[in-house]
């Protein structure tokens, strides 16, 4: 199977699919990380607040978004985004977003439901002794859960807002679909420039393996230190 294996391909291209086509996966994981831990936490308050709409409307949400294929999702996102732009400002036609906004979009939106429980257990597990405490001190509501809540939840579940980061890192791959530059964006143009599949795909593999065992291993170092601290 290996006879015909060409290694010179994979040391022509491996600095082009670590700098641009890894780069661009980082960057992607990273805006949508961020953007997803922003709006999860927004989701986990408004599914535990009292106004019995809002958490309602948040729960249909997270449950309705995390029922479906991310595969769906990008291409719903992709195609159906500009004519909401459209609706939006009126225009006569669709608006151009793009592929990068609308992936930008996609992952940002899908991933805020996953932090979103994530974010609800943390919030979940702070003592109510802690809640009742704080209003005694005359702290308002968002004093509370800026000062007291938040803070906790996010030491609390910080293992697991990583270990989904990571399988965001992965998921971010799906891209490809849409013709993106990611890492496996990049490999696939060189297999078929190349005609050498079996070579690229199997660098990505294995890059792919070396980098999430590797966050995998340092979540759970820092879990057991974290452990250690409690």
């Amino acid at each position: 199977m290996f006879d015909n294996f060409d290694f010179d391909v994979i040391s022509r291209s491996w600095h082009y699919l670590i700098f641009s086509g890894m780069t661009f996966t980082l960057q992607l994981t990273l805006y949508a990380m961020l953007g997803g831990i922003f709006f999860g936490t927004l989701l986990a308050i408004a599914r535990m607040s009292k106004f019995r709409s809002l958490a309602i409307a948040a729960g249909a949400y997270v449950n309705l978004i995390r029922a479906l294929p991310l595969i769906l999702v990008i291409f719903w996102f992709y195609f159906l985004v500009p004519y909401i732009g459209q609706w939006i400002t009126g225009s006569n036609q669709p608006i151009k977003v793009g592929a990068m906004a609308s992936c930008l979009i996609t992952f940002i939106m899908f991933e805020a439901c996953y932090y979103c429980e994530i974010m609800r257990a943390g919030i979940q597990s702070i003592p109510r002794g802690q809640l009742s405490a704080g209003y005694a001190l005359g702290l308002t509501y968002w004093q509370l859960m800026g000062h007291v809540v938040l803070p906790q939840a996010f030491r609390n579940m910080m293992p697991l807002l990583l270990t989904q980061t990571i399988i965001l890192f992965q998921d971010v791959s799906l891209v490809y679909v849409l013709s993106m530059p990611d890492f496996l964006g990049a490999a696939s143009q060189v297999a078929h420039r190349d005609s050498r599949l079996v070579e690229m795909y199997l660098f990505v593999a294995v890059v792919y393996f070396i980098m999430a065992y590797t966050l995998s291993t340092g979540v759970k170092h820092l879990q057991s230190r974290m452990a250690i601290v409690r």
